[in-house]
């Protein structure tokens, strides 16, 4: 069997379960073959040898099951840098890019600042403000150990060292310092939620998901704890789901915040919400 051949079986077989069937099919054989992507441009003709088959029919069963491309290649690209993700930890999605672009474009570059990222998933957000910004000190925390390792095999990828790491529930494993800036992107999806039945959802950490009810206890003890580790005039900013922007901008309220505003997303859909602290704080034990 030729390249060109495999690629169009591959192709029709994923037209059933895939919403991008060609390409699922050239990134799959791509990383079974460990090619360039212009193989299928230049060596379209070659023969597929019987152990590069049944890589390729490997990672087709996976991906005819519904797991994500992202988990099948151990990588995501977020803001440009290729990060290693697991099923221990959330697929970083562009949208949540936006939290960078706001940071790099309100907070101030030339200062060093202290910031936390809170359920720091593979370390996408603080990776990401780290790389950018080198004088800014990054606090990331997770309460799952094996999303930790994941995200500091992601930081060291990079060879970023102004960026820490702490295992414990959003706010327990911080330091005991002021924040000028916390981010986080929690979970935020209610349990009952038909999203949750989509065939890639299935593979993703529940815990980076789900969040109650209604889909608010995890931006809830954020936003009501936030003020106890943010400087006078700190910034909190959350990523929440596209229903939910009038709930998070009554918390922020009932929390003591100024400055409110909802972001959107390239869809325009309501995917942030921003709001800067009156005063500080006693830091909260």
């Amino acid at each position: 069997m030729t390249l060109q051949e495999l690629l169009k079986q591959i192709q029709n077989k994923l037209s059933i379960t895939s919403q991008t069937p060609k390409l699922d099919a050239e990134i799959i054989i791509n990383a079974a073959l460990q090619a360039s992507p212009t193989i299928f441009y230049t060596d379209s003709q070659r023969n597929i040898t019987e152990s590069e088959l049944k890589r390729v029919h490997a990672l087709l069963q996976r991906r005819q099951q519904g797991e994500p491309i992202a988990y099948l290649l151990s990588e995501k690209e977020f803001w440009s840098l290729k990060l290693e993700v697991t099923p221990d930890t959330l697929i970083p999605r562009p949208e949540t890019e936006h939290l960078i672009e706001w940071a790099l474009t309100y907070l101030p570059n030339n200062k060093p600042l202290k910031i936390a990222d809170l359920g720091t998933g593979s370390g996408a957000i603080a990776i990401a403000l780290a790389h950018e910004q080198p004088n800014w000190q990054l606090h990331a925390t997770d309460e799952s150990f094996a999303a930790l390792k994941v995200a500091i095999r992601n930081a060291q990828r990079f060879n970023l060292q102004n960026i820490s790491f702490y295992q414990g529930d959003w706010f327990s494993a911080l330091p005991q310092i002021k924040f000028d800036a916390i981010f986080s992107n929690p979970p935020y999806i209610a349990e009952q939620d038909p999203y949750l039945n989509a065939p890639e959802m299935r593979f993703e950490p529940k815990r980076a998901l789900i969040a109650g009810t209604e889909g608010l206890d995890a931006l809830q003890i954020i936003i009501n704890n936030a003020t106890h580790y943010l400087q006078e005039q700190g910034w909190l900013i959350v990523e929440h789901g596209y229903d939910q922007a009038n709930r998070i901008d009554a918390l922020f309220d009932q929390a003591g915040f100024s400055q409110i505003k909802t972001l959107h997303d390239l869809a325009e859909i309501p995917r942030f919400t921003v709001g800067q602290s009156k005063s500080a704080t006693p830091v909260k034990r």
